[in-house]
């Protein structure tokens, strides 16, 4: 075979080559190293010295194959080159083998982007001594127009471009995973996600690329498939990562909560004042929540109902009054009623001694009467015991009993832990913690300042600095959300830093945006709360002094001046606030009873004579559920929403304080008051 007759099969197949595929691809190899090859594969018998150099030995095709000889195309994930043909001719074939070997042993590194219409020059001419022209034949084909660039960007642009696509493809097949792209999708089918139909389309193609890349056994199939299919799928799902789902997407994958990652997205993509109508859990995942209590014989557990008195035993009690004792033991009876109606001021009792909970603990045996002083600053520690609806019903809990409780408004001490939820720290020697927007639209953006004995200002304009005094804003809240309460907080970590003097914690309200209620705030030292309340409209650039605070020299703290503070009596809970309440229970929480540790926190309840809850507490929270439950944490966070327990004038609700919040309560044990402290 001469090399014309070569050439016409070589360009018979690159026509077969052009006409099966949409894109063509190169491998990242030295150009002299397939051109040697090309040389080298020869039998040399059939490529002998001419003049000087191999016969083959021509800088015409040698341009040609270091331009060209490394371009392949990708059919069914495997690579094919141009020189996957047959001749059945000794000279050339050992080199369509040879080339086809080496180009198909490197990796695809780019897609073939080019300008130019043809590769190669199909003939030379050469004036011989006698003048005569010898005409030698080269490599060279035509490049078909679909394969030809005409945009105004460089080659490398182009390139660089496609291969920043197959990256972020690959990236986002290997990272995301097929639950997390079911997960948003039955989102979108329930209407949970914002603009998330938009998204449809383009997941559903996702997920069925990404299933057919997890099909393929070999890397390097994945690879190939990676630089084929990126070509044709275009930027919303080849560059998936990179947009707002993707981001949705990944959080999923890394593990992050469903809520959370659904909340990073819309702050993405949805307006400020978006509110989404549901809680982000789908019918799948009710249905999985579904089968795993019926796995575990808990179905008929979910109900639940207040507790009464005689659903415990004394077994479960640290200390109960006699008419208590009596309705545990089944006898009829009723809690004592509330003797008078004699309104105190917290205040008296500021400086009386008090007992660590630990005292308390120890002194209980001997207690004939309990009494404690239900104050205004009481409402987050109201609490209620819940039990199933059927007594029998086994444990949902990480405990062994099936009880479990509810705070108002699920939080004890709100604002601190408000505060602490937006990063704020809540355990300094010296806490100044701010709060508005809670019952009232108030998007005015108020500030926490505080002026230092030494005329150091700590406020908005040194946010997140540590002063030397350990002073330190760490929550400024700029653009409250309607709804939702904002806070502010500063707080010192170390006394033996604080300069004595007096420290002028003030609100100011930097920019009034229509909000007309004003703000609540607290102040913490020496283990108890203060709380202040200043509901008049602050006008723009106006500052209120809540309270100066006196650090003196033996390291303790006083008031020495504050807003005016209200003795005024509330009812809650049925019972009348600044009044002191009978205690007919005392006893720690469930997750403590019968000697258990280790299930959370320790809290202790002051269960109250003619204490009702009005509102409907939550059945059981997710932190409560054994670890089984935790795969479908979003749906029984919805259950335990669900499951509301109904009002009943019989129940086992009062005060509960959690052994690991600073806080105290005021105590009249046998008619002796003292404060107990946590």
């Amino acid at each position: 075979m001469k090399f014309n007759d070569f050439m016409i099969a070589f360009k018979e197949n690159a026509k077969q080559v052009f006409d099966s595929n949409q894109h063509l691809f190169v491998v990242d190899m030295d150009k002299n190293v397939l051109w040697n090859k090309y040389l080298d594969s020869f039998p040399v018998e059939k490529n002998k010295i001419y003049r000087v150099r191999r016969e083959m030995d021509c800088s015409c095709c040698k341009s040609f194959i270091r331009s060209f000889g490394n371009v392949v195309a990708i059919e069914n994930n495997k690579v094919t080159t141009f020189w996957d043909f047959n001749t059945d001719d000794d000279t050339f074939q050992p080199v369509l083998e040879a080339m086809s070997k080496l180009v198909k042993s490197i990796v695809v590194s780019d897609a073939f982007v080019t300008k130019k219409s043809t590769f190669g020059t199909e003939v030379s001419h050469e004036i011989l001594e006698n003048k005569l022209v010898k005409s030698w034949n080269h490599f060279h084909i035509g490049i078909p127009k679909n394969f030809v660039s005409t945009s105004s960007l460089s080659v490398n642009e182009i390139a660089g471009s496609l291969r920043d696509i197959r990256n972020v493809f690959k990236r986002s097949l290997d990272e995301i995973t097929p639950n997390s792209v079911q997960e948003v999708l039955d989102m979108i089918d329930e209407k949970m996600l914002y603009r998330g139909e938009e998204w449809k389309s383009v997941l559903e193609t996702f997920a069925k690329l990404q299933k057919a890349y997890f099909k393929l056994k070999t890397n390097k199939e994945k690879e190939n498939y990676c630089w084929s299919t990126s070509m044709t799928v275009g930027g919303s799902v080849g560059k998936i990562r990179n947009h707002s789902i993707g981001t949705l997407l990944t959080d999923i994958s890394n593990g992050m909560d469903t809520e959370e990652a659904v909340r990073r997205y819309e702050s993405i993509i949805a307006p400020n004042n978006y509110k989404r109508p549901k809680a982000i859990f789908t019918a799948k995942m009710v249905e999985q929540a579904k089968q795993t209590l019926e796995d575990l014989g808990l179905k008929d557990s979910l109900e639940r109902r207040h507790a009464k008195i005689s659903d415990i035993t004394i077994n479960n009690v640290l200390w109960a009054n006699r008419n208590a004792k009596k309705k545990m033991n089944g006898a009829d009876g009723v809690f004592d009623d509330l003797k008078g109606d004699i309104v105190v001021s917290p205040k008296q009792y500021e400086n009386i001694k008090g007992i660590s909970i630990e005292e308390f603990l120890e002194q209980l045996p001997s207690i004939k009467t309990l009494e404690v002083l239900l104050e205004n600053r009481s409402d987050g520690n109201l609490v209620s015991l819940i039990s199933p609806a059927n007594k029998e019903s086994p444990s949902m809990f990480k405990w062994d009993n099936a009880f479990s409780w509810s705070y108002n408004g699920n939080i004890a001490d709100s604002m601190k832990q408000r505060v602490k939820s937006a990063g704020g720290k809540v355990d300094g020697v010296l806490r100044f913690s701010l709060q508005w927007n809670t019952d009232e639209r108030n998007l005015n953006d108020y500030d926490a300042h505080c002026t230092e004995p030494n005329g150091n200002e700590i406020y908005y304009g040194n946010k997140g600095q540590i002063h030397p005094s350990t002073g330190r804003l760490d929550v400024d809240i700029i653009h409250p959300r309607s709804g939702v309460p904002a806070v502010e907080n500063i707080t010192w970590s170390d006394e033996r830093k604080m300069n004595p003097g007096k420290y002028v914690l003030a609100v100011h309200n930097f920019s009034h945006n229509g909000g007309t209620s004003g703000f609540d705030a607290e102040i913490e030292f020496n283990g108890q709360i203060y709380e202040f309340s200043y509901h008049k409209d602050l006008r723009q650039k106006e500052t209120v002094v809540v309270a100066e605070v006196m650090y003196n020299k033996d390291g303790t703290f006083s008031i020495a001046k504050s807003l005016p503070s209200s003795v005024s009596t509330k009812t809650v809970w049925n019972l009348k606030t600044n009044q002191f309440a009978p205690v007919s229970v005392f006893m720690f929480s469930p997750n403590y009873w019968d000697e258990q540790k280790g299930n959370g926190n320790r809290h202790y309840f002051f269960i109250l004579s003619n204490c009702i809850n009005e509102t409907t507490p939550n059945g059981f929270y997710n932190e409560y559920l054994k670890e089984d439950f935790m795969k479908h944490k979003k749906v029984f966070e919805a259950l335990g929403s669900k499951m509301k327990v109904e009002n009943s004038d019989q129940q086992l609700s009062g005060l509960g304080f959690s052994s690991t919040q600073q806080n105290y309560v005021i105590a009249k044990i046998d008619n002796r008051i003292t404060k107990i402290i946590f």
